[in-house]
């Protein structure tokens, strides 16, 4: 059984930092591409960012030079560090992760609100 818990949300000013932390299991992480996708209210699910299993990243133009997403193979975790957070990264964050032998698999979402 395949599960994804994030933790880490909060509320933060403008201009301040939250490491969100997605914990897996069930899941041969070495063989997995890991996101973060974020969803704020009456908008589409967002990419944030993705990281390969070898740590090629990429990045929402929203986002670059602010958020680094990174990867503990040894924890099976993946991290997203958000620095000089605005007021338009309020959104739901979920973790997300795709298996190359075909699966994607989903948390249940934390909160992130910065507040102006």
């Amino acid at each position: 059984q395949v599960q994804l818990v994030e933790s880490g949300g909060g509320l933060v000013q403008a201009g301040g930092s939250l490491r969100l932390s997605c914990a897996t299991s069930g899941i041969i992480f070495s063989m997995t591409a890991m996101g973060w996708y974020r969803q704020a209210p009456g908008k589409q699910l967002e990419r944030v960012a993705r990281i390969t299993s070898g740590g090629t990243t990429n990045y929402a133009d929203s986002v670059k030079g602010r958020f680094t997403i990174s990867r503990d193979n040894a924890k099976n975790a993946v991290y997203l560090q958000m620095n000089s957070l605005k007021p338009e990264d309020t959104a739901v964050y979920y973790c997300n992760a795709e298996r190359y032998t075909g699966g994607v698999y989903w948390g249940q979402g934390t909160q992130v609100t910065v507040s102006s």
